[in-house]
């Protein structure tokens, strides 16, 4: 059995949550709507972290993490999005920072996790180039505010996630569609990460910064040329679109003529010295593995997903495959750039359909084979001389899992989000005795 101390003492063990899914008190102490209050209105009081943080923190404490990755809501400190700063909120996230502190676990802040304030997105929000000094103004805000009791910082959250799901496909904050509304996002986005990165470089000292994304091993159906053709095209949108300019790469143009005609319309798209940033790290957030085949009736990516029930394949119960091969396999991808020097996973969990027994236990064995399958194969990487340096399980408790709401559970600590009450799963005890070993 794997244990902890196989990934070496300097290993950085943590848990992770986001403050839209977690802190409830959204229209409190001094806070602006974020795009999510205004586009789904069923958080509500979500696990109520603003008021409960102490216990919560006690709770990454008890479980034996390190580490506590946590985000900071930008409308909470800046309700219009700019200008007027809410005190109320800079000294909320000073208590939570001292608590993590005094309770010797080490914060580990994301400056902006999708909630977005709604009043950027009434003048276009990440579409428009206006994004990108309001950004930089919350940045160097929080910079200016935490940078002498923080030193760990990570810029944006899964850039493709909320760029994709938020500006062209709809399903989630704010609900533009369109592929004209996706690329204007992610160009601002781009910019966002290294101008964020920038900026806590000069007004940190001694940061250790990072950005994450989301990532999947996409795997085409049949070795057929149109198959692989699609999987090449999900490849280049979902794990490099973001990370490539970066790199001082540019936008990963040459395999697909949809993106190279976006780069021609786009001039500031040829000018890559702004989208560039040396992170010291970067963070992957991996859940599962896609299997793409070719479809001509999927409009501009001409691509369909195999799901993994129809392919008989072990899943969770949000239909994700679950396939620790494919973890392994996108880490080596991301870590053959030259221009990584260190990774960490930053996210990687699961959700199953917990029951609670009669005295209060939940007994989900599946969600403990799913890590400890999955850090077997990061234990594998490790041993290859692959250099990651440390791995934060999603989440702490179960939380308002965005288009999902409150069904998706992938807590190691079970939420009542009418009591709040708090429970602790087999999975949270499995990585309690995990890294004392």
């Amino acid at each position: 059995m794997i244990k902890a101390s196989d990934f070496g003492k300097n290993f950085l063990w943590g848990v992770a949550v986001a403050a839209a899914q977690i802190e409830g008190a959204a229209d409190l102490y001094g806070k602006g709507p974020s795009i999510w209050d205004t586009f789904s209105k069923k958080a509500g009081n979500a696990c109520n972290f603003y008021h409960s943080f102490k216990e919560d923190i006690a709770l990454v404490k008890l479980l034996g993490f390190p580490l506590f990755r946590f985000s900071i809501s930008w409308p909470r400190l800046l309700p219009k999005g700019t200008g007027t700063v809410n005190e109320e909120g800079i000294r909320f996230y000073h208590e939570v920072i001292d608590e993590c502190l005094r309770q010797d676990i080490l914060p580990y802040v994301t400056l902006y996790h999708w909630d977005l304030p709604d009043a950027l997105e009434q003048e276009g929000g990440w579409t428009s180039f206006g994004i990108n000094n309001a950004f930089n103004e919350f940045v160097t805000l929080c910079a200016s505010e935490y940078g002498d009791k923080v030193t760990n910082w990570i810029i944006l959250n899964e850039p493709f996630g909320f760029t994709s799901l938020g500006y062209m496909l709809g399903i989630h904050a704010p609900g533009k569609t369109g592929v004209t509304n996706f690329f204007s996002a992610v160009h601002h986005a781009a910019i966002a990460q290294a101008d964020g990165g920038r900026i806590i470089r000069a007004e940190v000292g001694r940061a250790n910064i990072g950005t994450t994304f989301s990532c999947s091993e996409v795997i085409p159906y049949t070795q057929s040329d149109s198959d692989l053709l699609a999987a090449k095209r999900i490849d280049t949108l979902m794990n490099r679109l973001f990370v490539e300019p970066l790199m001082g790469m540019g936008y990963p143009t040459a395999d697909w003529e949809l993106l190279e005609k976006f780069a021609i319309s786009h001039s500031t798209w040829r000018h890559t010295s702004r989208l560039t940033f040396d992170f010291d790290f970067i963070g992957l957030q991996n859940y599962f593995p896609l299997t793409v085949k070719y479809n001509a009736f999927v409009p501009v990516i001409q691509a369909w997903e195999v799901k993994a029930k129809n392919r008989k394949k072990p899943h969770t119960a949000m239909g994700w495959e679950v396939n620790p091969n494919s973890f392994y396999n996108i880490i080596k991808q991301f870590a053959a750039y030259p221009g990584i020097k260190n990774l960490m996973i930053t996210e990687n969990g699961a959700y199953y359909k917990d029951i609670i027994s009669t005295d209060k236990h939940i007994h989900d064995t599946e969600r403990i084979a799913y890590f400890e399958s999955h850090l077997t194969a990061l234990l594998k990487l490790k041993n290859e001389g692959i250099n990651i340096s440390g791995y934060m399980a999603w989440t702490l408790m179960d939380n308002f899992e965005w288009a999902e709401g409150f069904q998706a559970r992938f807590g190691l600590v079970h939420n009542n989000f009418k009591t709040q009450e708090r429970i602790i799963k087999d999975s949270g005890y499995w990585f309690k005795d995990f890294l004392a070993r």
